[in-house]
């Protein structure tokens, strides 16, 4: 059901933690911590107990004092298709599809898919197979802090949600590894991790070809789709300088910016950093 009024959105998609409070257009609460070593690894709970207490601190520490949570998880904990399929095509038939794209061992994985749309072309579905250990230790965390989880979703639709474009592509260099993300039609089409060794800026710039590349190119060489003018989106503490922006464009062929801020996101919140949660937090329905 659709929903108004503050909420609570949760970051456990890296080493840090960060959390929004609030809502579109009003104020919000924002801060990010650190765990204790070993505890949250790449998007991965390892230690229930040291996240919850690290997350309670966090709370406390930005005064927030909402129970429900929505949370965002690493990618890496997940796996997603998108699905172009028959308009006329049965739930059952979907159920068919869906398990023979993500054929995963159902004892360790949970699968899960839902309707995006459909016209007289097609049904759109998106699916998504999630470990079951990691959805189980990220809800477990969020109530040995005190909270209520009752949404989890995968960062990449957060951050789908929270960019301006129907067809985009995200560099997170605000995360470690750093992430891309490809979204077209305003859905998530493919993820990446990669490393980049030394500080964020504009020596970051040539370490960014080749894993955008590599992107670009597996997404580009699916018959169904044009991908031809999308921009690329840098979202980064350090923004990069015009000079290397335009270098980076002319390599991609791609226009290549800096992240825009989500409408109705008060100035004083750094959007790069805080975008997962607020891609949470623009959710319809929580």
């Amino acid at each position: 059901m659709p929903v108004t009024g503050p909420r609570l959105a949760i970051d456990l998609t890296g080493s840090l933690i960060r959390v929004v409070d609030g809502a579109l257009g009003g104020r919000m609460r924002c801060g990010s911590g650190g765990t204790p070593a070993g505890s949250l690894v790449d998007g991965k709970v390892l230690d229930v107990n040291a996240v919850g207490a690290a997350l309670r601190q966090l709370l406390a520490r930005t005064e927030i004092s909402e129970s429900r949570a929505l949370i965002a998880a690493s990618d890496a904990v997940a796996t997603f298709r998108v699905l172009k399929l028959p308009p006329d095509m049965t739930d059952s038939d979907v159920d068919a599809v869906v398990a023979r794209e993500l054929a995963l061992d159902p004892e360790r994985m949970s699968t899960r898919w839902v309707d995006l749309g459909a016209n007289a072309e097609q049904r759109l579905v998106y699916a998504v197979a999630w470990e079951r250990s990691q959805i189980k230790n990220i809800t477990d965390a969020a109530r040995a802090a005190g909270l209520e989880p009752h949404v989890v979703e995968l960062k990449s639709a957060c951050m789908a949600r929270a960019v301006p474009e129907a067809a985009c592509v995200i560099v997170d260099l605000v995360s470690s590894p750093a992430e891309i993300v490809l979204v077209d039609d305003y859905v998530p089409q493919a993820w990446h991790t990669f490393q980049v060794d030394g500080p964020a800026g504009d020596d970051t710039g040539p370490a960014l070809v080749s894993p955008l590349q590599t992107v670009l190119r597996f997404y580009k060489r699916r018959r169904d789709t044009q991908f031809e003018s999308a921009p690329v989106f840098i979202a980064a503490e350090q923004a990069l300088s015009a000079r290397t922006a335009g270098i980076l464009s002319k390599k991609l062929e791609h226009p290549v910016v800096a992240l825009p801020a989500p409408g109705r996101v008060p100035k004083e919140v750094r959007h790069a950093t805080y975008l997962t949660c607020l891609g949470l937090i623009m959710r319809r329905t929580a």
